[in-house]
């Protein structure tokens, strides 16, 4: 594949590292370009190497989690942040979301999906574990139940767009739109693509050119 995803992978335990890698690598799309041990050192390595996607333990030495995503998107504002946590309060997730992480997962989850997490971020979603609590000021953040990211999607579902073309559009790959789009219909309890248009034309959801 042409685009990888790139990936930093920042926790203070090597076995931890080690297993993230060995997860996300399974995965074609996806390159793990560097790892950090230390809040410091994540800094460092994010301005140095640039990926697409920070995964960040959220406690750790020298500088926590919170206060290295926020250093981090003072001077590269294009990177995702996805926070890894063994806590799911509602403060932490906020604190997290206020740096501008743009996702909170448990890293002690039994079904954790990193590889889905990282490729939702690199896509432009936010990504809440379900466990954790969802902080006020996000609750309304979707539109009709869905993200700005899914609702640029849909615009290009109702267009007649393929998933290949729509990837191309938005500089996503397509496995990205696929997962996008399940999330669509999941959320909106649609399971054919005629349907979905119709509902989104006849419930406002898109703009008819």
């Amino acid at each position: 594949m042409a685009h990888k995803i790139t990936v930093l992978l920042v926790d203070d335990h090597a076995l931890v590292r080690r297993g993230f890698r060995r997860m996300l690598e399974d995965d074609a799309e996806i390159s793990v370009v560097g790892e950090a041990s230390t809040g410091k050192e994540a800094v460092r390595l994010a301005l140095e190497l640039r990926p697409k996607v920070i995964v960040m333990d959220c406690a750790m030495p020298e500088l926590s989690g919170i206060e290295a995503t926020r250093k981090i998107l003072e001077k590269f504002p294009e990177a995702e942040i996805l926070m890894l946590s063994m806590h799911s309060e509602e403060t932490l997730v906020g604190q997290a979301l206020d740096a501008g992480a743009r996702g909170y997962v448990l890293k002690n989850a039994m079904d954790l999906d990193l590889v889905n997490a990282v490729k939702s971020v690199a896509g432009g979603m936010t990504v809440l574990d379900p466990q954790v609590s969802r902080p006020e000021n996000l609750r309304g953040e979707r539109v009709g139940g869905l993200t700005p990211r899914e609702l640029e999607i849909l615009q290009h579902i109702v267009a007649g767009k393929s998933n290949k073309e729509i990837a191309a559009e938005l500089n996503l790959s397509a496995n990205t739109v696929a997962v996008h789009r399940a999330n669509i219909m999941d959320t909106l309890g649609i399971h054919k693509t005629a349907e979905l248009v119709v509902y989104a034309i006849r419930n406002g959801l898109v703009t008819l050119p």
